[in-house]
């Protein structure tokens, strides 16, 4: 007799990656020999820069090869310091940073120090899908607030103080936000902080595809108060991805608990990969790092009207990291669907609406524009075929 696995009630709550769906069927068809343009997976499509794959190896022989503190080595969190010094002229003691396994660990930290069972944290939808699934795991509630063009799909602080109530403790935003890659300016973001503030609550601030930013400068959140959590990675703008390297910086007053969570959850990061996290701050890997960033903004400058010439609804231009979050009602009302035909029938690959929340989730898909232009251009066509367009 089989015996009937015992799961916890809060699995049901926490949904997969459909997207890891349809990326499964694109392997399949690439095994059957099928080309396929990739736009759906939001990893950066260039390798790590070489001055920082050097550092990881040297960090090997050297033998750093045993556990750093909890919070992270001591050299790694001073260099995120002077970076907020040098790109934010922003004043953040290493004792408050925290290097963690990637930004997830960094949500995770912020999110099970600041959440109580049946506490609730306001974000925006459409969002990143862990965020709420991060809530639900310390058994608090995810207050998803529909955002639209209007607001430049982020959270206001108007939204704060409609949607505040007696059992809210925290507010996260992200700017450059996944899926829509726009930003909230200085004086929204400023507003934000005195919103939640108002109310004692607390406000998260993701700010991961910091350094993804196309037109002007974005503020870190780090400028205008010290009472922030703000998370970023090494993952994005600093393409190590595969590294799992992140961190968080957190109220002084906040240091010595997430200093113990870290211990029990994850113990410390990945020591190589800290080491060659250190190099990504070098003029020579930052050389690198933007001539990629300019080939985004190339990639989107391409994209982004090439989708809205077929008539993709993309109203607000993005700022920052590298998506499109683009309205397909005219060509559908089932964007799941809708993105499987065209994985099938036009061999490109983009990411259904649903994987961001219940806010009109079949209205919308994401194009991620992390490969070559070439290949961009590849896609444009096939689509363009897929939708009779000529």
């Amino acid at each position: 007799m089989t015996r009937k696995p015992h799961i916890a009630d809060r699995m049901a709550d926490i949904q997969p990656f459909y997207v890891m769906d349809l990326l499964a069927r694109a392997r399949e068809l690439e095994a059957q020999g099928k080309d396929i343009i990739h736009m759906e997976i939001g990893e950066p499509d260039f390798e790590t820069p070489q001055p920082i794959i050097d550092a990881g190896i040297q960090s090997l022989s050297d033998g750093h090869t045993h556990y750093t503190p909890a919070l992270g080595l001591y050299e790694l969190r001073k260099a995120i310091s002077n970076f907020y010094k040098q790109a934010y002229n922003a004043d953040v003691a290493p004792e408050r940073i925290v290097v963690t396994p990637g930004a997830s660990g960094a949500l995770q930290l912020a999110v099970s120090v600041l959440i109580n069972p049946g506490e609730s944290m306001l974000m925006a939808d459409p969002g990143y899908p862990c965020n709420r699934h991060f809530v639900r795991l310390v058994e608090g509630k995810a207050q998803a607030i529909p955002v639209s063009a209007d607001t430049d799909y982020q959270l206001t602080a108007e939204h704060i103080t409609q949607y505040w109530n007696h059992k809210t403790v925290a507010a996260l935003v992200a700017s450059p936000s996944n899926p829509t890659g726009t930003i909230v300016n200085e004086m929204d973001l400023k507003a934000i902080i005195n919103a939640v503030k108002d109310r004692d609550g607390h406000l998260i601030v993701d700010e991961i595809y910091h350094g993804l930013i196309y037109e002007g400068k974005t503020t870190s959140a780090l400028t205008l108060s010290d009472d922030v959590f703000v998370v970023n990675s090494f993952s994005k703008y600093f393409g190590m991805t595969g590294w799992r390297v992140g961190w968080l910086v957190a109220p002084e007053p906040y240091i010595k608990e997430v200093d113990k969570l870290a211990q029990n959850i994850f113990l410390a990061a990945s020591t190589p990969a800290q080491y060659a996290a250190l190099a990504a701050f070098q003029p020579e890997a930052i050389a690198i790092l933007e001539q990629r960033r300019q080939e985004f903004q190339q990639r989107r400058d391409y994209l982004l009207p090439a989708l809205r010439e077929m008539g993709f609804d993309i109203p607000v231009t993005p700022q920052g990291a590298f998506y499109l979050y683009a309205g397909c009602s005219q060509f559908t009302d089932d964007s799941f669907q809708f993105v499987m035909d065209i994985l099938e029938k036009a061999g490109v690959a983009i990411t259904p609406g649903k994987d961001f929340g219940i806010n009109q989730p079949e209205k919308y898909v994401r194009f991620a524009y992390t490969t070559d232009i070439d290949k961009l251009k590849e896609g444009v066509g096939r689509l363009r075929n897929f939708l009779n367009l000529g």
